[in-house]
């Protein structure tokens, strides 16, 4: 029997005018935090965890009876299709490699998709006939990234992102679905610009596009044409403003936008493509994300990240009336490329995920309104009730702000000080951590394992302004921050100071080591994965497009020397006490090898514990089931060992 959700539908008012921001936050007690009593609960096992699917990429079949996506049930993320309707998904492609943005042809006969090798990043674009065969490399370029691929209104041609190995910016490229002919058609000259794809025009002769700056700070909306290549400034500004384009309507008239004009946070808007004028569908101080229209126009759809939890709503044009589509709290959002919209215009794509529920598809339909569970990605032994949930806390930081985090608190502990926690710092750091289903803290949290993942300083959600606050200042005031988490932490009455720990990838490992170096007795234990240690080899061996965006947060690197060192774990790190753990991918070109190598160099010269493991045909981040399960399972053992150990 199919599970169904009903989406009772809110009504709203026409506009979110007076909406809450973060300016509404109230400081959360540490003392509120709560270990509930549960008598079933006990450690997840690990492969229950990670043998439990991820979906995510879906796309329509043009006849509206079947939905493609991206999913790693047979342990590589590979693409499946199933009925609309529901039923046994089928695979489509088996590769050890990493297969998504799917599309369907306008025809139904083939699937488009791009797949990268052993994550090198350096995507090819491919087509398998719909109903499965043989596999088509469109493009065969290993020395050029070409992905999002976006079909044209006749079918003829794929407009695409295009970036050379070499390359620091990325540029829209169109593919002959015929010649297999690739031709470049932006040439972007500055070299810290990324052009994407939003749509076509209905008869095919225009692209319009999103111009984005690297740091995503500022950005606007143009329109290419085909036949001379040239290009319009749809949004032209002063200062940095992001204006970013989401969906065309029908009649070709109408571009929902995306802009944060309103005080430096994002809002929707639509733009009348005749008059440039813009008319403001939100007002909020939360982020509010354009989506798409439906294929008559008359409706549309947006998403509100409230503090990390998101909620979908449609819109009446007519009307201005907003609905919110009612999910269990978490992340909901409607999805699909290249829009959310079944090509009938009677249903839409919708994904519901949260810290106790792995994300699924659900298919919403519009005269019913109920959305019905599409797939099924728990294994069967999962239940949410085994699994700690997130909550939502605020604390003061150093300099009076007010952070967010989320709080996992493990069931069954005693308040009495003895218990081990851990701080989690977030990637990016453009970036946040949001209530999405997360394994490695479901694996930590059923253990025992207090968790908390703040958003510092230089995190998305809280307006530009906080997002800026971080510029050139990397492992400063953000690290602030995160010492702060710690002391929430032991304002609870749970937590052992002893038995603190910090766990991170990416720029959470940039934070983990930085922490390790600069607040040394804080930590017991520290697990970091492909994190970096020293910028400026960082800008010596990355990749062309992320150094650019590093300047954009760090400024020249002659210019601004003692702001790369004083940004530097290499600098502290020296210093460390905690035994550390160290994971990386040997085919990581946004963090290479050779900064973990150098991690571990300095700490087994300077006679500290240090232990390293490298997975091979794995980049940044891993994306093999095996490798994800051997990573949380010595993750799990070094924090047993060095923390829960501890007398």
């Amino acid at each position: 029997m199919k599970l169904r959700l009903t989406c009772l539908m809110l009504l709203a008012a026409p506009l979110l005018w007076g909406a809450s921001g973060p300016g509404d936050r109230q400081i959360t007690d540490p003392q509120s935090a709560v270990s509930a009593s549960n008598p079933a609960a006990h450690p997840v096992p690990i492969d229950d965890l990670y043998y439990t699917r991820s979906v995510f990429g879906p796309s329509w079949s043009p006849d509206g009876r079947q939905v493609v996506f991206t999913t790693d049930m047979s342990g590589r993320f590979n693409l499946w299709k199933v009925s609309s309707g529901g039923g046994w998904p089928i695979q489509l492609t088996q590769s050890d490699d990493v297969q998504s943005s799917a599309v369907w042809s306008p025809d139904g006969k083939w699937i488009v998709y791009q797949q990268d090798r052993a994550g090198n990043e350096m995507h090819d674009l491919y087509a398998v006939p719909s109903d499965g065969g043989e596999v088509i490399n469109l493009t065969n370029t290993d020395q050029i990234r070409e992905i999002a691929p976006r079909w044209s209104p006749d079918g003829k041609t794929l407009a695409l992102a295009y970036k050379p190995k070499e390359s620091s910016v990325i540029d829209v490229a169109l593919l002959d679905w015929q010649t297999r002919q690739v031709r470049q058609l932006t040439h972007e000259s500055a070299k810290n610009r990324l052009w994407g794809v939003v749509a076509w025009s209905p008869d095919g002769k225009v692209i319009y596009a999103n111009r984005m700056e690297v740091s995503f700070t500022d950005s606007d909306v143009y329109s290419i044409d085909l036949a001379s290549g040239t290009t319009e400034n749809l949004t032209p500004h002063s200062g940095q403003v992001l204006y970013n384009g989401s969906s065309l309507s029908p009649d070709g008239k109408t571009l929902l936008i995306t802009s944060n004009q309103k005080g430096g946070y994002q809002n929707v808007a639509s733009l009348d493509l005749a008059t440039k004028k813009l008319t403001w569908v939100t007002d909020t101080k939360w982020e509010a994300f354009a989506g798409d229209f439906s294929p008559d126009g008359k409706l549309f759809t947006y998403i509100l990240n409230e503090d990390g939890r998101t909620d979908a709503y449609l819109v009446d044009r007519a009307t201005g009336r907003a609905e919110r589509i009612s999910m269990p709290e978490g992340l909901n959002f409607f999805t699909g490329n290249p829009t959310a919209f079944a090509p009938q215009g009677d249903r839409l794509l919708a994904s519901h995920e949260s810290s106790t529920q792995p994300g699924d598809l659900w298919v919403y339909d519009l005269a019913q309104r109920h959305a019905t569970q599409l797939t099924f990605s728990s294994v069967a032994s999962l239940r949410s009730a085994q699994l700690p949930p997130s909550q939502i806390v605020h604390y003061k930081t150093f300099d009076g702000s007010i952070i967010s985090a989320l709080l996992w608190m493990p069931f069954n502990l005693k308040r009495d000080g003895s218990n081990p926690a851990l701080v989690v710092p977030h990637g990016g750091p453009t970036g946040q951590m949001v209530d999405y289903w997360n394994t490695d803290v479901a694996a930590l949290a059923s253990r025992g394992y207090i968790c908390i993942a703040p958003n510092v300083r230089g995190s998305t959600g809280y307006g530009m302004e906080f997002q800026k606050a971080n510029h050139q200042d990397l492992g400063g005031g953000d690290l602030k921050d995160e010492l702060y988490a710690v002391d929430f932490l032991k304002a609870t009455g749970y937590v052992d100071p002893r038995k603190i720990g910090i766990t991170g990838g990416s720029y959470g490992g940039f934070m983990t080591l930085m922490a390790i170096g600069k607040a040394p007795e804080v930590w017991g234990a520290a697990v970091e994965a492909y994190g970096i240690i020293n910028w400026f080899t960082m800008l010596k061996h990355s990749d062309p497009l992320l150094n650019q965006y590093l300047r954009s947060l760090l400024g020249d690197p002659e210019k601004d020397r003692k702001v790369y060192e004083a940004a530097s774990p290499i600098s502290f790190i020296r210093d460390a006490k905690a035994p550390l753990l160290v994971l990386q991918g040997d085919n990581d070109i946004r963090v290479p090898k050779e900064e973990a190598q150098q991690v571990v160099d300095i700490l087994k010269k300077e006679g500290r514990t240090v232990e390293a493991h490298y997975y091979p045909n794995e980049g940044h981040g891993f994306a093999k089931r095996e490798n994800q399960i051997d990573a949380i399972r010595r993750t799990v053992e070094w924090f047993d060992r060095y923390l829960k150990a501890r007398n």
